[in-house]
């Protein structure tokens, strides 16, 4: 079978651990960390608090670069093996427990992970020479470094949590496979991608393999009247290792009242969901756009990766239940947000080859069949509305 381009599976992956592609510094690889289409990175042993974001830029490592900044930057490093706070407002540079050696014909891509974004932690790998952030290019060999700044919560981690996550792309092979105009359609008519039938209306693309999504606030959801949360200014740390966090310490519900608008305050941060239910099929991967401009002085912090399954009903074919999750900034200056409003875009990519494990299939897929879901460190529970 030819070697097709596009997005690496989790079998292809499993052979690039076994080749030694992705190796670990410390700790054997967890069985867990390969996903339908992806790989989760751990957190190393120390935290570097750093004075600002930065590249290294060609010919320069992360480590040279941090030296050139403050020379005594390793005296006042931050040792996670048995945890440690990362205080809101900071900027920290890690080194993840893996390193990677690609072969010349594939490179990668990083995002946050669904719980690392709704959690509004911003996170960006980091490799050496880089001159761009969350990617490596063809045949990168070498250490990863990941750029972590809470924003909303100070957060505690320790060696091994699980922040981002990479991707591979093989960028050339026998035969390109591209998602062609026919393909597209079909995917959009028969509703293997979106159910917008609340929309009321046709989902209309705006590209081959580009798919807008619209913002819910009449809460049509099985929420009820629920459209959305506001993170709360002063709050508790928040330990990444839990799952029994109570939402009430850190969240303000937001309901529907059709009175009173969603006016988004500057630097607040806003989970919300999409009022399309979204699907991923097993030949494709999607990933959300960077924001535009033209849709408003607003921004969705995006997670990124959809794995092949998300939303995706096996039986039918189509796409299911699964709500996208939004987390939402305003910038500058307040901003009306209204229901039905265009707020993103997924792109959809073809698989090199279908993954030998859908998202949700193992039972440990946090967000699958998701309406409104904050992030998995919380139990379920109600808290007071927010005025809007």
């Amino acid at each position: 079978m030819p070697d097709y381009t596009g997005i690496l599976p989790c079998q292809k992956i499993a052979e690039m651990l076994k080749g030694g592609e992705i190796t670990s510094l410390m700790r054997p690889i967890d069985d867990d960390q390969v996903q339908p289409a992806s790989i989760d990175l751990r957190l190393g042993d120390f935290a570097y608090p750093v004075g600002t974001s930065f590249l290294p830029g060609n010919g320069t490592k992360v480590l040279d670069k941090m030296r050139q900044l403050d020379d005594r930057f390793n005296d006042f490093k931050i040792d996670l093996r048995n945890g440690a706070v990362l205080e809101k407002g900071r900027i920290y540079v890690i080194r993840l427990l893996e390193s990677i050696n690609l072969r010349s014909d594939v490179a990668a891509f990083s995002n946050p992970k669904s719980s690392t974004g709704r959690l509004d932690i911003l996170t960006r790998l980091i490799a050496d020479s880089a001159s761009v952030f969350d990617q490596l290019r063809e045949g990168y060999k070498g250490d990863l470094y990941i750029e972590v700044a809470p924003r909303s919560f100070s957060v505690v981690v320790k060696t091994g949590t699980r922040l981002n996550q990479l991707r591979f792309r093989r960028t050339r092979g026998e035969a390109p496979n591209p998602i062609t105009s026919a393909e597209w359609q079909k995917l959009l008519d028969e509703g293997q991608i979106v159910d917008s039938s609340n929309a009321g209306k046709k989902t209309r693309a705006r590209a081959r393999g580009v798919l807008p999504f619209t913002v819910d606030l009449e809460g049509s959801g099985k929420d009820g009247d629920l459209i959305g949360y506001r993170a709360k200014k002063h709050t508790k740390r928040i330990d990444l290792e839990r799952r029994d966090c109570d939402p009430l310490d850190f969240w303000e519900e937001i309901r529907f009242h059709k009175t009173s608008p969603l006016i988004l305050d500057p630097d607040e941060f806003y989970i919300l969901m999409t009022k399309e239910a979204i699907a991923v099929p097993p030949e494709y991967a999607a990933e959300m756009l960077p924001y535009d401009t033209r849709a408003g002085e607003f921004r969705v912090h995006y997670a990124g990766f959809f794995d092949p399954g998300f939303g995706w009903n096996a039986a039918t074919g189509k796409a299911g239940s699964s709500r996208g999750v939004l987390e939402v900034r305003s910038h500058e200056v307040p901003f009306l947000l209204e229901h039905g409003q265009t707020v993103g875009w997924l792109r959809y990519e073809r698989m090199a080859a279908p993954p030998d494990l859908l998202y949700g299939q193992d039972g440990n897929s946090n967000y699958q069949g998701q309406s409104l879901k904050l992030a998995k460190q919380f139990s379920v529970a109600s808290a007071k509305p927010a005025k809007l």
